[in-house]
């Protein structure tokens, strides 16, 4: 009986049922929007692969791309986010306000950027995933799609940013229903744009990608309008609101503070994204069929990997609540739960994506081979799937601290240093293929892994950056 007390102290960290329920109730509706929107991101991209490879293809290229912003707005947010989180521990209205004035701000600064690049070199961009193993006239159709694509989602840049923004903001308040609600929103227009438009239903001409496009920019304009809406409705519940258009008054010294934590993680997200579509370019090199395998095994992939994704989010909402509350000497042990419940939760939907890796690609309108490289690159991710969760969970929770600068050479640098290299040499000096060599590539993130645990448990990241600020 001593043994069994002594043990269950022992492992006391983990029985508290009103902090899983409190973890629940943020990360739920968060896993719900995720997966509602990777699900009809999915049923959109089986749509667009009935159409053929070519043209999946061309749009899996543009997404590679499309990638690389949606990271740089959520990296740029997300650090000024750290200090949204913790002014709501606070309850201090005014630097919840000044956060997200200088959210608007950036956002938009990182639209300019975007359409600058991609009305201007996206087409040369989305010509290095095609560097052979297919007929001209595949590369050239490929191409094609991937550049009429493009050019209507350019459209739906500003909305996309707005949403962020907003959604954003109200997560790290403890608002996650809103956000869900206009995330489901988005996702029932965007399924039913797909049907009409891209199939040409009710009379309306059948427009391939373009209609894939077009229905994605109808769901983003009208989430951002769902939430602006929302929030001005209810400005009495979140009184930052009043007034935060009459001005973008920011105090210099406040915004050199934010922006000094800030830019590590716009940094790390945009070499991150990037180190990952590089990767994705290095694939290629094996030619489309690796090309179109990917984008299938990405397809179901995401959406299993809501699990995690959401956790993330609830790791760093909860844990900064926690440092602006002046709680201390409860955060370590309360990330070390966080990240225990995303690794049994990815165990499962590890195991579950394993299970269908066989079934999935059969849905698609492509060939055999590619059919069997995707299942095979499907049940790599599987089986990778609770490392990811434990590097996801250290990288929130060192964030949380404020430590950026950590976080951008355990995560983007990692990538650059480590994935990258090998991934290149594998493709480069060796005939292997793609299935073993994504395998080995995914082998550096124990490495990461290990890394990440060590930082946690030095408890070096718990700080309050809100008292930092006021000094």
């Amino acid at each position: 009986m001593t043994e069994k007390k002594a043990g269950a102290k022992k492992l006391g960290w983990l029985y508290d049922r009103k902090f899983y329920r409190h973890t629940l109730y943020i990360a739920v509706p968060i896993m719900i929007q995720n997966g509602i929107t990777n699900f009809v991101s999915m049923l959109d991209n089986i749509m667009v692969g009935q159409i053929g490879t070519t043209q999946m293809s061309g749009v899996s290229i543009v997404n590679q791309l499309l990638f690389v912003f949606n990271l740089m707005i959520f990296g740029g947010l997300a650090g000024i986010g750290i200090y949204t989180a913790q002014y709501a521990g606070k309850g201090d209205q005014e630097g919840i306000r000044i956060t997200f004035r200088m959210k608007l701000i950036l956002a938009a600064v990182l639209v300019a950027v975007g359409l600058i690049v991609f009305l201007t070199s996206g087409v040369r961009l989305a010509s290095l995933w095609l560097s052979g193993g297919a007929s001209k006239a595949d590369l050239a159709e490929t191409l094609t799609a991937a550049h009429h694509y493009l050019l209507v989602m350019c459209i739906g840049l500003l909305p996309f940013a707005l949403s962020q923004v907003c959604a954003d903001t109200l997560r790290e308040l403890g608002e996650t229903m809103t956000p869900m609600k206009a995330g489901l929103l988005a996702v029932a227009v965007n399924l039913i744009g797909n049907y009409i438009l891209i199939y040409g239903k009710f009379g309306v001409p059948a427009l391939g990608v373009v209609g894939a496009a077009i229905a994605t920019v109808i769901s983003r304009l009208a989430e951002a309008s769902y939430l602006v809406i929302w929030l001005l409705r209810h400005s009495e519940r979140f009184p930052f609101v009043h007034g935060i258009f009459s001005h973008f008054h920011i105090p210099l010294g406040l915004a050199k503070t934010i922006s000094f934590r800030a830019f590590p993680l716009l940094l790390n997200e945009t070499l991150w994204s990037l180190g990952q579509t590089v990767l994705s370019q290095q694939y290629s090199l094996r030619g489309l069929t690796a090309v179109a395998a990917f984008n299938i095994s990405n397809t179901i992939a995401n959406v299993f990997n809501i699990a995690f994704i959401a956790m993330g989010s609830a790791t760093a909402i909860i844990l900064g609540q926690e440092l602006g509350s002046g709680k201390t000497d409860t955060v370590k042990r309360d990330a070390h739960r966080l990240a225990f419940i995303s690794v049994v939760l990815c165990l499962f939907s590890g195991a579950l994506l394993f299970a269908i890796s066989g079934l999935f690609p059969q849905i698609y309108n492509t060939s055999d081979q590619i059919r069997a490289v995707a299942a095979g690159l499907i049940r790599v991710s599987a089986c990778f799937m609770p490392v990811y969760a434990y590097e996801n969970a250290a990288y929130f929770t060192l964030r949380s601290g404020g430590k950026t600068w950590i976080t951008f050479f355990f995560d983007s640098c990692f990538v650059w240093a480590a994935s990258l290299p090998l991934a290149s040499i594998l493709t480069h000096f060796t005939s292997l293929p793609i299935i073993p060599l994504f395998a080995l590539v995914q082998t550096a993130d124990f490495i990461k892994m290990f890394i990440g645990f060590f930082m946690v448990r030095s408890g070096r990241w718990i700080h309050d950056l809100t008292e930092e600020s006021q000094t």
